[in-house]
């Protein structure tokens, strides 16, 4: 799977490189066609054009507009040093209203456990156990879009939910703890092109029946290459959190491409810079829009 993303990934990075050889007024002109299409509609509310990161998602489009809604089914797979760890989530975000954004999430999580000799009873200790890791609730308002700075801003939170692990379901209850995320987020174009976006705030979780708390921050921050004429991109995303005093960083690069209007894909690899018992990952999230979605919007994939 590595290897396949590795291909497509040198694939698109050409297809970059060509494209930015060739800022003619043709492109140019399809392009300013294209971000004006998307961010001013058919009379709705001013929206603009970001590219928004693969692995930690935005709960909507910023600057979303009321009727929008969007269905992601994502799987992944990390490779530790103990034991692969399987993900798989299913997602479902709307805009009741303009600029407000709400998503419902369901993430899972199972394990298989390399065994090289290792007992089962310790390999049963160390394997966290297969789970549906929780019921994710989440909000996101966007409280500012300035056409003129090409930037949005938007303040959101996430409440988890906590589940315990399969092999638990007769010794415990269904909720094993709660989890607590507001966050804010800056997103900024550069030009046609070029994206960035900052996602970043504190980690608040509390485990049923223990006394203490469980604290940390995160910091998730991108770049992206958006293809002229598309919302096709390449880029990267980083992803640093601290927590409990332990600090884990994973660089993603990552890519997304249209298959049809109202379906996309995105591929992620995950390379490891402060992870100890962590190899290298991988991850695929596919996006599908009813459409009804693009009426809302006022305008087409292209």
């Amino acid at each position: 799977m590595i290897k396949v993303i590795g291909t497509c990934f040198a694939w698109v990075l050409c297809s970059c490189m060509l494209h930015a050889q060739k800022q003619d007024t043709i492109i140019l002109k399809m392009d300013s066609s294209f971000i004006a299409d998307f961010e001013k509609g058919k009379e709705l509310p001013v929206k603009l054009l970001h590219a928004e990161p693969l692995y930690i998602d935005l709960i909507r489009d910023l600057g979303a507009r009321k009727g929008e809604k969007e269905w992601n089914f994502g799987m992944g797979l990390t490779d530790n040093f103990q034991y692969d760890a399987y993900e798989a989530l299913v997602e479902y975000e709307w805009a009741p209203i303009n600029r407000l954004g709400f998503e419902v999430e369901l993430p899972f999580s199972f394990y298989y456990n390399h065994s090289n000799g290792v007992h089962t009873d310790t390999l049963e200790s160390i394997n966290p156990g297969s789970r549906l890791k929780s019921l994710k609730l989440a909000t996101q308002w966007t409280f500012l879009v300035s056409p003129k700075a090409k930037t949005s801003l938007a303040v959101g939170y996430i409440h988890q939910f906590l589940m315990p692990s399969f092999r638990d379901y007769d010794k415990t209850t269904m909720l094993s703890g709660h989890r607590f995320e507001p966050f804010v987020i800056a997103a900024k174009r550069w030009g046609s092109n070029f994206h960035t976006l900052l996602y970043t705030g504190p980690i608040f979780e509390k485990i049923k029946n223990s006394k203490t708390w469980n604290n940390g921050m995160q910091a998730n921050f991108s770049l992206h290459y958006m293809l002229p004429g598309t919302r096709n991109f390449i880029g990267i995303e980083s992803n640093a959190e601290s927590f409990n005093k332990d600090f884990d960083l994973t660089l993603r690069p990552q890519m997304r491409l249209g298959i049809t209007d109202n379906l996309l894909v995105g591929i992620v690899a995950g390379i490891p810079i402060e992870r100890e018992n962590q190899r290298l990952s991988s991850f695929i999230r596919l996006i599908y829009e009813p459409a009804e979605h693009n009426r809302k919007r006022g305008m087409k994939h292209h």
